[in-house]
């Protein structure tokens, strides 16, 4: 009994996200790419959802990426530059790889889903309201994006300053309704490519690949990359790193969660959404404004963070609980 209960629930969702996150309408086209590491539950309710709402659908399964950022096989990449709408539900990411991006080129509207669960599908993050989580995320962003200078501090020792100056801000709010857009699910951030970055950042959160981290890992970064990496599992994270090529090193994104109901799981999909945590991207920019392909993309995760634009310290609207609790 439970578990009909469990796939009703998560059948809910994938028609939630279908319906209002990604504007399906029938007749409309959708692929939904996943691999043999994440829970077959999970697409084929989508799969399932998709084809009650009267849409022409397709499932494509594939072997995991050891890594994000790695290409899909060539037929899932020429098959999303040919359908309306691609739902990505994958053990690894697919955001920052070229399919993705001709794929949005193509006009395909898209969400991500890299580490999802059954879990994570009826609970947390992904129960947000999004057109409230919208407004949210588009109201933080124009309060960043007259910003030169972003500097961030926290315990027990961050301390790094972000050029962005010129730089695009870019908002995860949650609704993929326009031709070529992509979005991230759990969604709930907003984030830029910086031009360079100098400090240090002591990672209390999550790191992807590596999960919720028990002690921190303290970063160091000099003209936008990283120069050193301590703690106790710093030799895990620079394996990574290094197996990916010298571009990995790369700070390729500072963002700002901004999800109230998004939780700290030790999943970077949901962590890095938090309401009050910021997350730095290493590697791969191409993707969100940069100039870096590195053929990689890991997020590592700050919470309790204090940020100042310009010198002047702000608090956009998930790091001031006061202004998010109309929404939990």
């Amino acid at each position: 009994m439970q578990k009909r209960i469990r796939e009703t629930d998560i059948l809910q969702t994938a028609r939630r996200v279908l319906e209002v996150s990604m504007g399906v309408k029938p007749a409309e086209s959708i692929l939904i790419v996943t691999d043999t590491a994440t829970s077959p539950l999970i697409a084929q309710s989508f799969f399932d959802a998709a084809s009650t709402i009267g849409c022409e659908v397709m499932l494509m399964e594939m072997l995991p990426r050891a890594r994000s950022g790695i290409e899909p096989p060539k037929a899932i990449a020429e098959a999303m530059k040919n359908v309306d709408v691609v739902i990505m539900p994958t053990s690894k990411s697919l955001s920052h790889t070229k399919a993705r991006v001709k794929c949005g080129c193509g006009g395909a509207r898209m969400t991500t889903m890299p580490g999802i669960t059954e879990e994570m599908m009826v609970s947390g993050g992904m129960t947000a309201d999004y057109q409230k989580v919208s407004k949210f995320v588009l109201d933080s962003r124009t309060l960043l994006s007259s910003a030169k200078e972003i500097r961030i501090t926290a315990d027990p020792g961050t301390d790094i300053v972000f050029d962005v100056q010129g730089c695009k801000w870019k908002a995860d709010t949650g609704l993929c309704l326009a031709p070529g857009c992509c979005i991230n699910l759990p969604a709930g951030e907003v984030y830029v490519a910086p031009r360079n970055a100098e400090g240090k950042i002591v990672v209390d959160g999550t790191i992807s690949e590596l999960g919720l981290l028990k002690s921190p890992v303290e970063i160091t970064v000099e003209n936008r990359f990283i120069s050193d990496i301590k703690g106790e599992r710093a030799d895990e994270l620079k394996s990574i790193l290094e197996g990916a090529g010298k571009l990995a090193y790369n700070v390729a994104e500072l963002g700002f969660g901004l999800n109230p109901v998004a939780r700290m799981i030790g999943n970077a999909l949901e962590d890095e959404k938090v309401g009050g945590t910021i997350h730095i991207g290493l590697g791969d920019s191409s993707t969100i404004g940069g100039d870096v392909v590195a053929g990689i993309h890991l997020d590592a995760i700050v919470t309790k963070p204090k940020i100042f634009a310009d010198g002047k310290e702000v608090k956009p609207g998930g790091f001031d609980k006061k202004s998010n609790r109309n929404m939990l």
